[in-house]
């Protein structure tokens, strides 16, 4: 009894619940921290056994992690009732047409990209979406159709996209068993949530545990420099992603799902996920071509990532309220449901 009521206790400093009211506080707190002792004391995590393992070595660990939460999920508690159609409309709008395009612009001009920001840097920004905000969003303002379409977001999650699309272009040389691996841990995942709907509510928990671990590891391979040099590329990146992506999401709202007023809620795809600050390391790990990109493309990621989860509710919002949109929970329209 004692050790129930020390767990519901309050807590003496709330740094849980202070990093969930930052927008992306939960990757972006953690990463600056990373980023803070890299720069100014980077042998206090150098100092070998469980310390360097966790805080310094173990964002791979940590992304295999969250990537076999992602694939549990999509086949257990979140996939709901939601119409495939909206599903695919969001995976491709926001997802593969961005990627695509991305990838189009990186055989024309290279892998250095342009103004500083390299394919990897649009690769990891447009191909990755916050799949919590959407829940939260669709969850206020649409049906099951758009909080089921939450399975979209869960596919991009996670580095595998930007590999396929970088082997399957050639600007990468990703080997075929480094591909395999990455996918693996997601095709375990998608097998113990279709199985076992018990595991799926205990990874639920996951991404809350591993998002600020990684994000800290991933934090002390950037410089303070690199993130001052590429904090006005990565705002200009997170804008892009809510007007282009965002963009693109409402129009299949709109023209293709025919969702009238309720159409703005495509904007809220418009985000880019609080993991994808490890999408540049992991792509390197497969192709070593890539680590000159690692550092500016993983601080440009994490701008773009808060940048985008303040924007797009607030264009989503905005564009619902222009439309008479703007109401809460509408009921699934029989023909659909």
């Amino acid at each position: 009894m004692a050790k129930m009521q020390f767990r519901q206790g309050p807590s003496r400093v709330p740094f849980f619940k202070t990093m969930q009211r930052v927008p992306a506080g939960m990757m972006l707190i953690p990463l600056v921290l990373g980023v803070l002792i890299n720069s100014f004391a980077p042998q206090v995590l150098q100092i070998g056994g469980f310390t360097q393992a966790l805080f310094k070595d173990g964002a791979l660990a940590l992304i295999g992690l969250l990537i076999f939460a992602t694939g549990a999920q999509i086949t257990g508690s979140h996939s709901g009732k939601a119409a495939a159609a909206t599903t695919g409309v969001v995976l491709v709008c926001k997802t593969l047409i961005p990627a695509s395009i991305a990838i189009a612009l990186g055989l024309m001009i290279g892998l250095d990209g342009f103004f500083g920001i390299s394919i990897l840097a649009l690769l990891a920004i447009m191909g990755n979406s916050n799949g919590a905000l959407w829940l939260a969003f669709a969850g206020e303002y649409g049906d099951e159709r758009d909080t089921g379409a939450y399975v979209a977001s869960a596919f991009d999650d996670g580095p595998f996209l930007a590999m396929i699309f970088l082997g399957a272009s050639g600007l990468g040389e990703i080997p075929f068993l480094a591909l395999v691996a990455a996918v693996v841990p997601f095709i375990l995942g998608l097998i113990v949530g279709a199985v076992d709907r018990e595991w799926t509510q205990v990874l639920d928990d996951v991404p809350n545990i591993t998002i600020p671990f990684m994000s800290f590891a991933v934090g002390t391979g950037i410089s303070l420099g690199t993130v001052l040099t590429g904090g006005l590329q990565g705002v200009f990146l997170g804008v892009g992603v809510v007007a282009f992506t965002g963009g693109l999401t409402y129009l299949g709202y709109r023209y293709v799902l025919k969702r009238g007023p309720k159409s703005g809620i495509g904007f809220a795809a418009g985000t880019t996920a609080g993991n994808a600050v490890a999408v540049p390391l992991a792509v390197a790990t497969a192709d070593p071509r890539f680590l000159p990109y690692v550092e500016s493309a993983s601080a440009q990621t994490a701008t773009a990532v808060l940048v985008t989860a303040i924007l797009a509710p607030i264009v989503a919002s905005w564009v619902l309220k222009q439309s008479g949109g703007l109401t809460v929970h509408d009921p699934v329209p029989d023909a659909v449901a």
